[in-house]
């Protein structure tokens, strides 16, 4: 179980439209959801990963283990069980705003629970991936999150993730409290996670409110005006790489999380990691929906290098 990343959530179906939810009648299946994109994107630029997991022992399940599979994830620990497996469906208005439904209550990942983690390479993985997401699942996911979080023995990245579907913002803010001094670096977008759990949309006063958590380390990302990165030692505001083709914006925070975690897992600095995830999402623009479009190591490493020599 020698793991370089380990994501532990839920892997989704998406059913994907381009006419708003309440007009759509054809809808394009797929895979995504934040754990499955993070996973993804982590095995792309190289790490050896796997994804902690609960599914249903239904087809969506099977279909989903399969495709983390030839993603060139780890699926020993995608279990099969009782509930169904979770779905989503997304829609765009007129004015081209996504907007989703969770069909989750009651699937089988909120049914993760601590002891789901002994003999799994939670412990043991150079870097975990955690999210706001899975804690808001059910009690026992949010169980499982912090539990997941007191035991690594390796580097703890962990994303709010804020969902006002899934959760209200005293949950999420109580999990980010209790999560955060087990982290290595905690990312959270502002004004998006910020303003609902901290009261702020300023990037700098939600990377001051987040480290005095007990969080070493924060990583504010700002969309188009990048990532602001602060250490306690410096503060670095790392621009966003252009994006060379922009087809859909969903997932490109998850394929910045799966990049970051895989340059960690190899040994790569804060700042680095930071660079690769923002070449990653811009890559992953390209593509339609969480795992459109993946990254691999040589395309991140090349987009920043030409973002250097033509700066």
């Amino acid at each position: 179980m020698d793991m370089d990343v380990v994501v532990m959530g839920e892997p989704l179906v998406e059913f994907s439209a381009d006419r708003a939810l309440t007009e759509a009648e054809t809808f394009r299946l797929s895979f995504s959801g934040d754990a499955l994109n993070v996973a993804v994107a982590a095995a792309s630029a190289g790490a050896r990963t796997a994804l902690v997991t609960l599914l249903g022992e239904d087809e969506f399940g099977a279909r989903l283990i399969r495709f983390a599979g030839s993603r060139g994830v780890d699926t020993r620990w995608m279990v099969s069980g009782p509930g169904s497996t979770g779905a989503y469906a997304v829609g765009a208005d007129p004015s081209g705003t996504r907007a989703f439904a969770y069909m989750r209550h009651g699937s089988a990942a909120s049914r993760l629970s601590a002891a789901d983690l002994p003999g799994s390479p939670v412990a043991d993985a150079r870097v975990l991936v955690l999210s706001g997401i899975t804690a808001a699942l059910s009690d026992s996911c949010d169980a499982a999150v912090r539990a997941a979080a007191r035991a690594a023995t390796g580097l703890v990245v962990y994303d709010p993730n804020y969902r006002s579907r899934l959760t209200g913002p005293e949950a999420a803010t109580a999990t980010l409290a209790a999560v955060a001094p087990h982290t290595a670096l905690l990312k959270i977008s502002a004004p998006g996670d910020s303003l609902a759990l901290l009261g702020t949309a300023d990037p700098e006063e939600t990377a001051r409110r987040v480290r005095r958590l007990g969080a070493p380390a924060v990583a504010v990302t700002l969309g188009a005006d990048g990532v602001l990165l602060d250490t306690g030692e410096f503060a670095d505001l790392v621009p966003a790489v252009p994006a060379p083709v922009i087809v859909d914006q969903t997932g490109a925070g998850d394929n910045f999380t799966g990049a970051l975690a895989a340059w960690l897992a190899r040994g790569a600095s804060l700042l680095d990691a930071v660079r690769a995830g923002t070449a990653a999402a811009s890559i992953s623009l390209a593509g339609q929906g969480g795992t459109g479009r993946v990254a691999d190591t040589l395309e991140i490493e090349s987009l920043l290098a030409e973002t250097v020599s033509g700066a």
